[in-house]
């Protein structure tokens, strides 16, 4: 992953109020299915199994409608909206993901919407929602400090890796950490966060326990990076040059190879439609404490990659929080190109986006353009729907717009 974003902001919070978790009721369909349960819930509770090196369950579905769980029945996308999705992704020439989501209303517009994208760097949005669970749950603190050494370091983009000694490991808060996996796009910040939140199958179960779909976390970046290129994670590849160095004296099939596995099931794959209801949430509210949602807003607003992506087309009077994601490149073609947010109006009306190409011969400009236009679409069609409520609240009053 190459992106680049900086800078933040600090603070500690502190628990904030108990979680309550309910229980699904489970119906076997025969005896036998129960006994088989009965002897499984035995095992996992003796301590039988280990999850400390488990690889991560997908998320509940990775093809499939989001979760409703939170909110009403939502109503049906606005014709011209879903027309002028359709529109933009025909003309971009190769197959994309688009989905927006209106969060008060809670419709969703969307082009392959249940259909599962790589995410790279925006699968560090489910790392933070597991960390900042963590803190308002009394398990970490914003100001707790942890140490880095040189077996922290990640691949590919992670400034974090320069600060680290051999003689003497990095000190750092989880609030920096935060900042740096969120602004920076830091891989070493978001695998450090991983670790200290339990691992990866723990931001699986966060996820779960939300109730959110169509979401995965693969595990940490550099074994997802570096299974994506056919290698396995060593330690020396915390050396971008020396990973680079083993990538390329791969066989060209082997790479190939592993890129189509990668592709045909990413392990950090995510549906569009998952993610704008995941986004949406977030922003009403539903999945963190107050103080929590307020700082993982604050710290995406400061995002500081893709700034030639959705931010590009956001007009004055508007806002933009948001992650990216940026995968490999091979053989002419880039992978798993991304922007999601959330887009605000002046008025604080709010629209979940997420815009995803799975592999794509398309250059930058192209990519670009492709995202600005769903972000100028978006404020098009407020301003086209907040005119006619205008009129009607003058009509009301009895004044005329401009008078």
């Amino acid at each position: 992953m190459k992106p680049s974003e900086f800078d933040g902001l600090a603070g500690s919070m502190r628990r904030l109020g108990p979680k309550f978790w309910g229980l699904t009721a489970i119906r076997p369909k025969s005896a036998a299915t129960l006994g088989l349960l009965l002897i499984a819930a035995i095992v996992i509770c003796a301590g039988g199994l280990s999850f400390s090196h488990a690889v991560p369950e997908k998320v509940a579905l990775t093809k499939g409608p989001p979760s409703q769980a939170f909110h009403r029945q939502a109503p049906p996308a606005p014709a011209d909206m879903q027309a002028t999705l359709q529109r933009i992704a025909a003309g971009y020439g190769e197959p994309v993901g688009i989905a927006v989501s209106e969060v008060a209303q809670g419709w969703t517009a969307a082009i392959a919407g249940d259909e599962t994208f790589p995410q790279q760097s925006v699968s560090k949005l489910w790392v933070a929602l597991s960390v900042m669970q963590a803190v308002d749950d009394g398990r970490l603190s914003l100001d707790q400090m942890v140490s880095m050494g040189p077996e922290d370091r990640s691949v590919f983009y992670q400034p974090l890796a320069s600060r680290i000694r051999t003689s003497r490991p990095l000190e750092i808060s989880i609030a920096e950490l935060m900042r740096h996996a969120l602004i920076e796009s830091d891989n070493a910040a978001n695998d450090k966060l991983i670790q200290q939140v339990g691992g990866p199958g723990v931001v699986t179960k966060t996820i779960a326990d939300k109730g959110l779909q169509g979401l995965a976390v693969g595990g940490t970046e550099r074994d997802v990076q570096t299974q994506t290129a056919g290698l396995a994670w060593r330690r020396e590849y915390g050396v971008t040059w020396s990973f680079k160095q083993a990538r390329a004296a791969l066989p060209d099939e082997v790479r190939d190879r592993a890129l189509a596995t990668y592709l045909a099931d990413p392990p950090d794959g995510a549906t569009p439609d998952g993610i704008v209801t995941a986004l949406a949430e977030l922003k009403r509210g539903k999945l963190l404490s107050p103080a929590s949602s307020a700082f993982m807003l604050d710290l995406m607003t400061q995002a500081r990659t893709g700034q030639l992506r959705l931010r590009a087309a956001v007009v004055p009077g508007w806002s933009l929080a948001h992650k990216t994601g940026t995968g490999p490149d091979w053989r002419g073609a880039s992978v798993g190109i991304n922007d999601v947010g959330l887009l605000s109006a002046p008025d604080g009306r709010t629209f979940a986006i997420a815009v995803m190409i799975r592999q794509t011969h398309q250059g930058p400009s192209a990519r670009h353009r492709l995202m600005q236009s769903v972000a100028r679409a978006v404020e098009s069609y407020w301003q086209a729907s907040a005119v006619p409520e205008s009129r009607q609240a003058h009509a009301e009053t009895g004044t005329q717009p401009g008078i």
